[in-house]
């Protein structure tokens, strides 16, 4: 399946994006589209089931369908796949966080900008950061 990401540096410890990746608690704080998130099982891993109440009140099951610990997931809504969610470690403490989403629905990449802005905000304590950091990048996928 052919996806499109898009990235974005953080000037944060990596460890430090992947807790907000991973706590369902700030998901709301970072996901424009997220009012709430349940989850089935007592963390974020491989297998784990839940629903996720978007901010049109649409309430939708998840699953996860790839999980590797401190680096990246994916999921599955409504039994199709979403978004995958990564975090790679850079130079002087740094990160880049990436965001892909399957080819069809690729416009929703606008959304996960903004979501790796917040998320940029959170971990560095800024409130304005530079939105010319996020970049849109196609690949695909394995």
């Amino acid at each position: 399946m052919r996806y499109v990401r898009v990235s974005r540096r953080i000037e944060a410890p990596p460890e430090t994006v992947w807790r907000l990746l991973v706590d369902l608690d700030t998901w709301e704080a970072w996901g424009p589209s997220v009012r709430s998130v349940e989850l089935d099982d007592s963390e974020l891993r491989l297998g784990s089931t839940g629903t996720v109440r978007t901010v049109f009140g649409l309430a939708l099951p998840f699953e996860i369908t790839d999980f590797e610990p401190g680096t990246s997931w994916s999921w599955s809504i409504s039994g199709i796949p979403a978004t995958d969610h990564r975090v790679e470690p850079l130079d002087h403490g740094a990160c880049r966080v990436r965001f892909g989403a399957p080819w069809p629905v690729a416009p929703y990449l606008a959304v996960c900008g903004v979501a790796m802005r917040r998320i940029d905000a959170l971990a560095t304590g800024c409130s304005t950061p530079d939105p010319a950091a996020s970049q849109l990048e196609h690949r695909v996928a394995s």
